[in-house]
C-alpha cells in the first residue's frame, strides 16, 4: 500500500521552476531517503507534502486521499521534524510537546498520556519540567522529534534531524528512526550526511533541478553507474606475472600490477575475494594490506548530478 503518492507535482516561484512535474510513490513501512543538493527542489517538495506550500499543478495523496480536499485527515497523519528547531524556549519540555500535540486535537487524559509517551521515547522524561534554553543541541533535536510524534502519525518527515549535534545524540536519533519504523511509521528522511542515508534508508530518491533523476535501493542506484568493484592488494614483492592466472577466477575482469600492488577489477555480484586471496597465498605471495573499494551512494550522487550534496 502506498502511504504517499505524488503525481506531476509542480511548484513555480515566478519564472523559476522549483519542482518540475514530479511523481513519486512511497510504500508503507519504508524509510525513504530524499537526496538533493541545495536548490534541487527537495525542501520545496517536503513543504508541499506537509501543507506549508501550495502547488501550482499536480496532486499529493496521503493514504489514498488528496491532501487539499482532506486537510484535517492529512494533518493528523503527518508528523514533521523540521531542519530548523521549532520549539519554545520559554515553555518546559512537557509544555512544548503538549502544545504541539494539542494542535492535532488531543485533549484530556489522552493528551497527557501521549506527551508522556513521546518524552519517554526520546529519553527526556526526566527533563519534562526543564526549559529548552538549558538543553544541548542534541536534546533540543530530540524534543523536536517528541513534538512531531505525540499524535502518532503514519508518516514522519525528518528534514536534517541530526545537523549540528554531537555523535552520541546523532546515534540516538538514528536508533529512534529505526524504532519508529519498527512501530509502523513510514519515514521520509533527508540528510547532508550521505552515510546516514546509506545506513538506514530502505529506498532512496535523488532529486536534481526539481525532478527525480534516480530512485531505488542503494544497490539499485549503484548498479546504474557500475557493476564492478576494485580490490587493491599490496604484497611484499611481485616476482612473476600473475595477471593471466587471476583472470581465470570467476568474476575477475582485469588485473593491473604496479610496483608491489595488484589491482583486481571484479563484478560486484560475484563473491570471489576468498578465491583471489587463496590463489595469491598458495603461490607464495605475502599479503601486506588489502582494500576493497566498492562504489557508494556518494559516488552515485556525484556521477548523476555532477556536484556535491551540499552545493
Amino acid at each position: 500500500m502506498n502511504v504517499l503518492e505524488i503525481n506531476k507535482l509542480t511548484k513555480k516561484f515566478g519564472d523559476f521552476v522549483a519542482v518540475d512535474h514530479m511523481s513519486l510513490a512511497i510504500k508503507e513501512g519504508e524509510i525513504f531517503g530524499f537526496l538533493g543538493s541545495n536548490g534541487a527542489g527537495k525542501s520545496t517538495t517536503i513543504n508541499m507534502i506537509s501543507g506549508l506550500l501550495r502547488s501550482n499543478e499536480g496532486e499529493i495523496k496521503i493514504l489514498g486521499k488528496n491532501i487539499m480536499k482532506n486537510k484535517t485527515f492529512a494533518k493528523s497523519n503527518i508528523g514533521v521534524v523540521p531542519q530548523d528547531i521549532a520549539i519554545y524556549e520559554d515553555l518546559t519540555a512537557y509544555e512544548n510537546v503538549k502544545f504541539f500535540a494539542g494542535l492535532y486535537g488531543l485533549r484530556g487524559s489522552e493528551l497527557h498520556e501521549r506527551v508522556d509517551e513521546a518524552l519517554k521515547f526520546v529519553g527526556l522524561s526526566d527533563k519534562h519540567k526543564s526549559y529548552p534554553k538549558n538543553f544541548s543541541g542534541g536534546m533540543k533535536r530530540r524534543l523536536n522529534i517528541a513534538c512531531a510524534i505525540a499524535h502518532r502519525p503514519k508518516i514522519i518527515i525528518m528534514d536534517e534531524p541530526t545537523v549540528g549535534i554531537d555523535p552520541q545524540s546523532r546515534n540516538y536519533i538514528l536508533t529512534s528512526v529505526r524504532k519508529l519504523n519498527e512501530m509502523g511509521c513510514t519515514i521520509i528522511y533527508t540528510s547532508h550526511y550521505m552515510e546516514e542515508v546509506e545506513e538506514i534508508c530502505t529506498k532512496i530518491a535523488i532529486v536534481d533541478h526539481g525532478k527525480i533523476i534516480a530512485e531505488g535501493t542503494k544497490e539499485q542506484l549503484i548498479s546504474i553507474i557500475t557493476d564492478t568493484k576494485d580490490v587493491w592488494i599490496e604484497v611484499k614483492s611481485v616476482e612473476h606475472l600473475i595477471s593471466d592466472e587471476l583472470k581465470q577466477i570467476k568474476g575477475v575482469n582485469a588485473v593491473q600490477v604496479e610496483d608491489n600492488t595488484i589491482k583486481v577489477n571484479s563484478d560486484t555480484g560475484v563473491s570471489n575475494l576468498n578465491l583471489i586471496i587463496g590463489y595469491l597465498m598458495s603461490n607464495g605471495f605475502e599479503i601486506r594490506s588489502l582494500d576493497e573499494q566498492e562504489p557508494n551512494l556518494e559516488t552515485v550522487f556525484l556521477t548523476l548530478t555532477g556536484r556535491n550534496l551540499r552545493d
